[in-house]
């Protein structure tokens, strides 16, 4: 069986978009000194640096990593899981949805596919909800009665103070536990505005029998956004490449996160107190600002967590989810940079002590994306910084040159990116390029601030009780650190130049 995913039809205004981006690659390149379409020319367009060869080599390497695991070693995988029969199959299925400030539609709409899949996936099933308002409550029972009348599956409510998502996890967590679950019990953990395909649970359940060895599992991710064209686009992006990804880590049974819209999990690891902690009170010992909790990024502590403790990590592409986005601002600009600081100080403060737990541990090639993690914030700036100084030095042509190189580049990047199934536009290429940039500049910020959180759906921000002093040096001292990396990266750039 192949891995059937969906893509979305071309429009009008997709062929309009193209043809726009390709009559403007044509004009840069119109506009360009004919040596630098002259092969034996110092200033030929397509000669590589070693920067330019080891990053597009890699982006090659995931590609052909992210092919094989979708066509051949998946396939494969759920052949032989067809011929283990119901045998894959685990004796109960909890569904923990983790709900806190959600509208009622999104709610109604996530609540409804769960307790469907709760009735319908032929396992016996139990649904907790972790929630907060009392609103939610009289909704999600009136849901129950109205998928489940006949009570095929049981409904446990979890009631908690607004305190955030990794204490409603937690005492989702414990309220699982006190159902003592079977052994080869599975648990799926599912966020409020995530609604979950038909079929799922069938879907997934099966690798932890065929796998004894993987903790958890997460699933491929689709979205509709309710802002502006420019912000759907952009999700639409970011999935595309979190599913590429995902398949190649996936190859090595090491994706590096759990993603906390939908993952699955044996029930007997989040039911272990050790667990639990390491999600509820995750913190980090940082050399410099001190020790600080995790206030975002539960997803990142579940799979340090996991894989701190030996298990592995999966990645099921034909296992669909759909979530509704709620961008934090009206404005991409702002939107985009809000979500790219949570999202990358949640990688980044994983990533500093992931590292520590070496290659044997983690395997040399998931070893060197998380330290790769780290080095292409600034490889990302290398080619724009040396285009902008060799332009103040030798002339325009260079600019534009580059700027050349990166419409053609991206779009090709774009066409790999229609392999994954998800639908690509063209807005694809200049959005990359934006992610690059904006998101290497915001990863070099927050990779000296990791203490700095928030959430975007809720207005909560970590809070330190710390003295004046601390609070003075932690400032002062990451405006040091930022200042004297990007006036090292800028000196190596005029060296080069």
């Amino acid at each position: 069986p192949r891995v059937q995913l969906r893509g979305n039809p071309m429009s009008f205004k997709d062929i309009l978009g193209w043809s726009t981006y390709i009559a403007a690659l044509m004009l840069l390149a119109g506009a360009l000194p004919q040596t630098h379409f002259d092969p034996a020319s110092s200033e030929f367009i397509l000669i590589l640096g070693a920067v330019g060869l080891w990053r597009y080599s890699l982006g090659i390497y995931h590609f052909l990593r992210a092919m094989w695991f979708t066509h051949i070693a998946y396939p494969r995988a759920r052949r032989r899981i067809q011929a283990m029969g119901d045998a894959a199959m685990p004796s109960h299925v909890y569904l923990l949805v983790t709900s806190f400030r959600i509208e009622p539609r999104t709610t109604a709409q996530v609540y409804m596919a769960t307790f469907r899949e709760a009735v319908n996936c032929g396992l016996p099933a139990t649904v907790v909800a972790s929630i907060v308002e009392y609103g939610d409550e009289s909704l999600i029972r009136d849901l129950h009665r109205k998928v489940d009348p006949e009570g095929v599956s049981e409904l446990r409510i979890v009631r908690i103070p607004g305190t955030g998502k990794r204490d409603g996890l937690a005492h989702g967590f414990r309220a699982i536990s006190r159902c003592a679950p079977p052994p080869d019990a599975v648990a799926a953990v599912i966020d409020g505005d995530t609604v979950i395909d038909p079929g799922i649970v069938r879907k997934t359940a099966p690798y932890f029998k065929l796998y004894p060895n993987v903790g958890a599992l997460t699933t491929n991710e689709f979205c509709s956004v309710e802002g502006s064209r420019t912000m759907q686009e952009w999700h639409r992006l970011r999935f595309a490449q979190r599913h590429m990804y995902m398949c190649s880590m996936a190859l090595s049974k090491r994706v590096l996160t759990l993603t906390g819209r939908m993952s699955m999990f044996r029930a007997s690891i989040i039911t272990s107190p050790e667990f639990i902690e390491d999600v509820q009170a995750d913190a980090l010992d940082h050399w410099r600002l001190g020790r600080f909790a995790f206030l975002t990024g539960d997803d990142k502590s579940s799979w340090y967590s996991l894989i701190r403790h030996g298990y592995d990590t999966y990645y099921t592409p034909d296992a669909a989810i759909h979530t509704v986005e709620h961008p934090p601002d009206k404005s991409f600009w702002r939107a985009s940079r809000k979500l790219m600081f949570r999202w990358y100080g949640n990688s980044l403060r994983q990533n500093s002590r992931a590292t520590k737990l070496g290659p044997r541990r983690l395997g040399w090639f998931t070893y060197y994306m998380l330290w790769d993690q780290r080095i292409s914030m600034w490889t990302s700036l290398f080619g724009l910084g040396v285009s902008i100084i060799g332009a103040m030095y030798y002339g325009w042509a260079i600019f534009l040159g580059y700027m050349l190189w990166i419409g053609l580049t991206r779009l090709a990047v774009t066409i790999v990116l229609r392999f994954t199934g998800h639908g690509v536009g063209p807005m694809f290429p200049i959005l990359l390029y934006y992610s690059q940039i904006v998101g290497s500049l915001v990863k070099i910020y927050v990779f000296n601030r990791l203490d700095q959180q928030s959430w975007t759906r809720q207005d909560t921000k970590l809070v330190r009780e710390l003295g004046h002093f601390q609070v003075a040096f932690n400032r002062w001292s990451s405006r040091v650190m930022t200042t004297s990396a990007a006036s090292i990266f800028l000196a190596f750039v005029f060296f080069v130049v």
